[in-house]
């Protein structure tokens, strides 16, 4: 999964428009929101765990993320093995942006 940006630079953007400045234009794109998963997975095995994903939710400005976390995995993770692997990151990237369009609206 190639990445298309730098996930701290998009941190420091979106952090900068919930702070009132001229970062991200919200709610974020797919491509942005695959951009801050794939930056999340640190071991590169192309997978996401329960703790790689509470740092995308993290990143993404969610005050629960261990919670969202868990939930993502509930929903996302058809196949049971406790990650979110490439062929169900459709899924989870659907929730994202639905959740984040529900925290901006």
């Amino acid at each position: 999964m190639p990445c298309f940006f730098g996930k701290q630079l998009h941190r420091r953007t979106y952090e900068k428009e919930m702070a009132g400045g001229s970062g991200t234009q919200l709610p974020l794109t797919k491509a942005q929101v695959r951009a801050i998963l794939e930056g999340a997975d640190k071991n590169r095995d192309r997978r996401l765990d329960k703790h790689e994903l509470r740092k995308a939710f993290g990143s993404l400005g969610s005050h629960l993320p261990s919670w969202r976390a868990g939930k993502v995995l509930r929903r996302a993770d058809v196949n049971g093995d406790g990650y979110i692997s490439e062929d169900e990151i459709d899924d989870l990237i659907q929730f994202a942006l639905e959740w984040l369009r529900q925290k901006h609206t």
